[in-house]
């Protein structure tokens, strides 16, 4: 008996030794991703073929891009997700920070469409912008895309524990990052200087991990890896050829300490992956198909070693897909750091929802794309901390330390003649959240426009306003209902026509896009004709007195070649008071509105249709404040308003009705081709009748073409109309004014 208990106990001992000689147990594989910017995609090839081998990879660490593509892989991606992730982002909207025209409120799109070039000013010295992008584009992206983690702080609890670096500007040191908000980290780490601004985290102030540790390999191996599989696309030193473009240089001068460095790494690295990326720079992005393939390439020349690797039971490894739970947020506080010039109303204004909601991400986006367009932060950064079974947003900003700015724009149409607008904006000026403006019209006509402006977010705003309108032209109306013209037997007069307003209002914003306000007008109203010098060369030169209130929505992406949205305008001004300069003043009101909405049917082809109309109340109006059609491409001013097919100021009434149909074609990128037809009933008392319902008296007809510039759209039409025997070519450059 004591024999068969020996025997038994030697055979298991004997058991157990050969189970530990032939079970090996799971090799930990670390993935070291370098740095390189577009070179970058070439690690998605990467991965894809590591998935198809089946490798499971256990820790992550990467700098730049490749913390961007590491980070949203150990966030639960898989690579092929990845692939379409990058394949689908419009890198020329993140490069440059794009901020959609329909997030921002009234305020800052005409801010957008008026000034062409805009610089900080300080103690009479203009300087430049610190980067080409401050990375709100990537930020509200790489948040949406890690929305799953958006809890985890312990970058050790992500499906896959990851790491990221990045280099203290400050002190010239590395930075680790292995805890805190994922985005923030992947975007710390990937803040390229000059193109995207520093990120602070922990009060440092981080760019791009690339300058100092581009190849994190010791980082990786301290997670606990057991083999490192490294991919590096980071350039070679290249000759003067190479060095062709100012992202180049900047490269180099970073590859200059790390190639040494780097030699060392690679021999440390067991499976060492370098895609042939030469020609490609840090921002082809546009190549990026082409990249991606060549990581892959890259990672099939050493594929029989990586097969090695896989872990061959239960029938080997499948990343799985990353399912995405949910695109919504239940907000239970809005927490704001504390700034020096602006309220907490006002950023919550801004942002354009409040605690208590339920939002999304478009929100979020939109909500942060208005923080940035006013240009009050020179950095932005939020979090999503968990609150129960919702989230509190904690928005960081950093002020702008330059408070004010110079600002310039061009334009040239056929009324206002050639126009250079110089600008002076001073933020912070007496009150906290506001904005002084001053703009200065240079050119064949005198024109400014100084505007005061206090935003209070949700709660009322106030603002004054004054401005002076003039030009001279040669025009088809004589402000008399055109018995002057039938007097001279003339089918024009020359006028100097000249506008001087001044308005104080208070405004604020309804169902978050609506923009409702109301106020009061004092105007000074001169026009002169050369033509009359010899009879009565002043037709008027009177002072009034108006109040007024009105309503607008614009979503439109585009104010001059929308694709899509939907505008609203609605207007009532009533005249109260006179110095009466012709005696014909009675009390008498204005209402008018347009209304609009384009929508893009095929790729390139978006149809606009407009409609708008106008009339007086009161039994006794003036002339000078009728509604006058014609002409195209000058900003409008009292009740001026665009028609095709007639020259300048041709046709005048008290009330009128029009509607036009543009068709647009983008030939190419924002080169368009357009055609309009327009239809307009206009006469006194148009709507005391139903003659304004039949057939329209008036129609035109434009065809053009139309270029997106710097300075705004550059256009050439060709109208004509079929009660007229002669067409006219009109050209407009620039943003109007």
């Amino acid at each position: 008996m004591k024999q068969l208990v020996l025997f038994v106990l030697v055979f298991f001992m004997s058991l157990s030794s050969f189970s530990q000689e032939t079970v090996k147990p799971k090799l930990k594989i670390g993935l070291v991703l370098s740095g390189g910017g577009a070179k970058g995609f070439a690690h998605i090839g990467v991965l894809k073929v590591l998935e198809e081998a089946g490798v499971e990879v256990s820790y992550i660490g990467g700098t730049s891009m490749g913390a961007v593509v590491g980070g949203l892989y150990a966030s639960g991606y898989n690579a092929h997700q990845i692939d379409s992730i990058f394949t689908s982002t419009d890198f020329d909207e993140l490069l440059n920070d794009f901020v959609p025209r329909s997030s921002k409120n009234f305020y800052e799109k005409r801010n957008d469409e008026l000034y062409a070039l805009a610089l900080p000013f300080y103690k009479f010295k203009v300087g430049i912008p610190t980067s080409l992008s401050k990375g709100i584009y990537n930020y509200n992206l790489l948040t949406r895309l890690t929305h799953n983690v958006r809890h985890v702080r312990d970058f050790n609890q992500l499906p896959i524990p990851f790491l990221c670096m990045a280099t203290d500007i400050e002190t010239g040191e590395e930075v680790l990052i292995n805890e805190g908000f994922l985005a923030q980290a992947m975007l710390a780490s990937s803040a390229f200087p000059t193109l995207f601004s520093p990120v602070e985290i922990n009060g440092k102030l981080l760019v791009d991990g690339g300058v100092t540790n581009n190849y994190p390999i010791d980082e990786v191996r301290n997670l606990g890896a057991d083999y490192i599989i490294g991919v590096d696309v980071q350039d070679d030193l290249k000759d003067r050829k190479g060095l062709k473009d100012a992202t180049r240089i900047l490269v180099q001068i970073s590859n200059l300490q790390m190639n040494d460095r780097m030699l060392q790494k690679i021999s440390q690295t067991d499976i060492y992956i370098k895609p042939d990326i030469y020609g490609f720079g840090v921002i082809s992005f546009g190549e990026g198909k082409e990249i991606i393939k060549k990581g892959e390439e890259a990672a099939f020349s050493v594929y029989e070693k990586i097969k090695l690797l896989a872990d061959k039971s239960n029938g080997g490894y499948v990343k799985p897909r990353n399912k995405i739970f949910g695109d919504s947020l239940q907000i239970r506080n809005i927490n704001v750091n504390t700034l020096a010039n602006y309220t907490e109303s006002y950023v919550v204004g801004k942002l354009g929802f409040k605690p208590g909601q339920k939002i999304s991400y478009k929100d979020v986006r939109n909500g942060i794309d208005n923080l940035t367009a006013t240009q009050n932060f020179s950095f932005i950064t939020y979090t999503l901390d968990s609150n129960g079974d919702g989230d509190d947003l904690n928005v960081s900003l950093t002020e702008t330390s330059n408070k004010t700015f110079i600002k310039f724009g061009l334009h040239y149409d056929g009324l206002y003649k050639s126009g250079l607008l110089v600008n002076l904006t001073q933020k912070k000026s007496i009150f906290k959240n506001d904005i002084a403006s001053l703009d200065v019209i240079l050119g064949d006509n005198f024109r400014y426009t100084l505007d005061y402006y206090l935003d209070n977010g949700f709660h009322w705003s106030f603002g004054f306003k004054s401005k002076l309108n003039a030009f001279n032209k040669n025009v088809g109306t004589d402000f008399s209902e055109g018995q002057l013209l039938m007097e001279l037997g003339l089918k024009s007069i020359n006028i100097d026509f000249s506008d001087f307003s001044n308005q104080a209002y208070l405004q604020t914003v309804f169902l978050k896009k609506m923009l409702i306000g109301a106020g009061l007008e004092y105007k000074h109203l001169k026009i002169k004709s050369k033509t009359l010098e010899n009879t009565t060369p002043t037709l008027e030169n009177s002072d009034y007195l108006s109040a007024f209130g009105y309503m607008k929505y614009d979503s439109f992406d585009n104010k001059y070649f929308p694709k899509r949205g939907f505008y609203f305008s609605g207007d009532l001004q009533s005249y109260l008071f006179s110095s009466d300069y012709t005696n014909q003043f009675n009390r008498f009101s204005i209402a008018k509105g347009e209304i609009a909405i384009a929508k893009t049917f095929f790729r390139n082809v978006t149809v606009k249709i407009q409609s708008e109309a106008g009339f007086v109340i009161g039994n006794h109006s003036l002339p000078f404040f009728d509604f006058v059609l014609g002409g195209y491409g000058y900003n409008s001013v009292n009740n001026f308003r665009h028609f095709y097919g007639y020259d300048f100021l041709s046709l005048a009434a008290d009330s009128y009705i029009k509607g036009a149909v543009t068709l647009d074609y983008e030939i190419f990128k924002r080169n368009h081709l357009n055609f309009t037809a327009n239809y307009a009933n206009i006469e006194d008392n148009l709507f005391d009748t139903g003659e304004w319902l039949t057939h329209p008296k008036y129609n035109g007809y434009a065809v053009g073409y139309g270029l997106e510039t710097i300075i705004g759209p550059a256009e050439l039409k060709y109208s004509w109309s079929p009660e007229l025997s002669k067409g006219f070519t009109w050209i407009s450059v620039g943003f109007w004014f």
